[in-house]
């Protein structure tokens, strides 16, 4: 009976991501691998959100599950990947023999080796005419993928979705290969609870839930766990298939529910008696509420309110915007009065992704004069939100005609001077100046009065030394910087 027991242990399923450039046919490959139609459910063709997913084929004369994670290959969603490589006991590198290695292929390359992620390649599309096998396989060894026959032993397959060509036989070179691996099941098994949030939602109708991949130990119905500082009890468990279960253990996905808010996705969810044991590796959770930040210089900027459908979604955004885009607010879920007023008090434009802007609230935005639309394709919106943000950019363009850093302060009148040494171009009196403190603006003026030692000048070069007195008078500190600008 014991040896049955450590069998069956030993048997949980592996957890595989998927991952490579877009359109390469990982949802399609997955559909033919669960017999289903993912793929024509997804806007463009393109998955745009973690999933997982679980099935069951004949190994070896037993019955073994594999439990998939399809993670999005467009460009924006490297965070998702990554969180997809952390939850997978393997990966799979999918590569079109139409296409060839391209950069997505090239960023999950990366992050497989340097995740140290066992992976299997699999060269798809091969059904179609003109298949360039061998110059695939060149360009893959170029990227440091050693194929097994080439002098390594990375395991690779020609398969065809369409064709359902070599299909069974990459399940079962999943099988071998996580079996072949070291880590022992049983132990992981009868270790504490660990699971890794892989999506996290707020749904309208059953409130805050998460995808959860369980790593370690088991969970179950009406446990007490702790996940980014919420202590919870799991309410309900749901498999991929829908069904609630009573129990999920190493290698399986499942859906629970019971918290009061959204997790942020890639945290850990444990037991109350493990929690203090757990060191999160991502302790900032991410902003689940509308919160104000306060206006500062944004000449030349953008300022957004972003809503979306998940936190996974609301993340790769956050990720794929320029560094020039200020996120006003970010948060799951519809777009609201209170994020219209909020844009408009802020001077901000607001976009959602995968999420409802109902006719009153469009009505509203209208009314105000904020900006507001929805996007279902991602890459939509980083174009468009890049486009206003350049021509912004083009119209604050300013000429900084030099640098000082603030030596000394000393009581002049009623007021103080500034000593200043010249770091880089002019200072010259009746310039407009800014002091900045770190990236922070501590305010504007121009300058009234330069002068070096007695003599009153006009201008001071690099290098030099003055004194200066500002028109307004500014808290600044010893250290800040006074930029001349036009």
């Amino acid at each position: 009976m014991a040896n049955q027991d450590i069998k069956h242990i030993n048997q949980f399923p592996p957890v595989v991501t998927v991952l490579g450039h877009v359109d390469h046919g990982k949802t399609t490959l997955l559909d033919a691998i669960r017999k289903t139609s993912i793929a024509q459910r997804e806007f463009g063709g393109i998955t745009q959100k973690i999933g997982a997913s679980s099935i069951e084929i004949v190994y070896e004369g037993q019955k073994r599950q594999i439990t998939f994670i399809d993670t999005p290959g467009h460009e924006a969603f490297t965070s998702m990947r990554s969180r997809g490589a952390q939850a997978a006991d393997i990966g799979i590198l999918v590569v079109s023999l139409a296409d060839g290695v391209m950069p997505q292929t090239r960023e999950s390359i990366h992050l497989l080796h340097q995740e140290k992620l066992p992976f299997i390649v699999a060269l798809t599309k091969s059904d179609l005419p003109g298949a360039q096998i061998e110059k695939v396989k060149q360009q893959l060894l170029r990227e440091n993928v050693l194929l097994e026959g080439l002098g390594g032993d990375v395991p690779f397959l020609e398969v065809s979705a369409k064709t359902n060509h070599n299909i069974k036989e990459l399940l079962d070179l999943i099988l071998l290969s996580f079996d072949m691996q070291s880590t022992n099941t049983a132990i992981k098994a009868n270790a504490p609870l660990l699971g890794i949030v892989i999506e996290s939602k707020r749904d309208p109708k059953v409130g805050a839930k998460a995808t959860i991949v369980v790593k370690n130990g088991t969970l179950n119905m009406r446990d007490d766990v702790v996940c980014d500082g919420q202590n919870f009890r799991v309410r309900t468990l749901i498999s991929p298939l829908g069904k609630q279960i009573p129990t999920v253990s190493v290698g399986e996905a499942v859906e629970v529910l019971g918290m009061s808010e959204a997790l942020p996705v890639g945290s850990i969810l444990t037991s109350q008696e493990n929690a203090v044991q757990i060191q999160q590796q991502e302790a900032t959770p991410m902003q689940r509420e509308l919160k104000y930040v306060a206006k500062e210089d944004e000449r030349g900027k953008v300022s957004l309110v972003v809503c979306a459908d998940t936190e996974g979604s609301l993340e790769a955004i956050t990720y794929a915007l320029p560094e020039d885009v200020k996120i006003m607010a970010k948060k799951t879920g519809e777009v609201s009065e209170a994020d219209i007023l909020l844009a408009k008090s802020t001077g901000a434009i607001v976009v959602s992704f995968n999420s409802k802007i109902r006719a009153e609230v469009q009505k509203l935005a209208m009314t105000e004069r904020v900006l507001a639309k929805n996007y279902n394709i991602i890459y939509e919106m980083i174009d468009e939100i890049t486009d206003v943000l350049e021509g912004r950019q083009r119209a604050a363009v300013e000429q900084v005609f030099g640098t000082a850093k603030i030596m000394a302060k000393f009581p002049f009148e009623k007021t103080f001077a500034l000593g200043i040494r010249v770091l880089e171009g002019r200072v010259a009196r009746g310039d407009r100046i800014r002091i900045m403190r770190g990236e922070d603006t501590i305010g504007e003026t121009t300058i009234a009065s330069l002068r070096v030692g007695k003599d009153t000048q006009s201008k001071v070069e690099k290098g030099h030394e003055a004194g200066l007195v500002l028109a307004t008078p500014l808290d600044f500190q010893l250290g800040d910087m006074l930029v001349c600008h036009s």
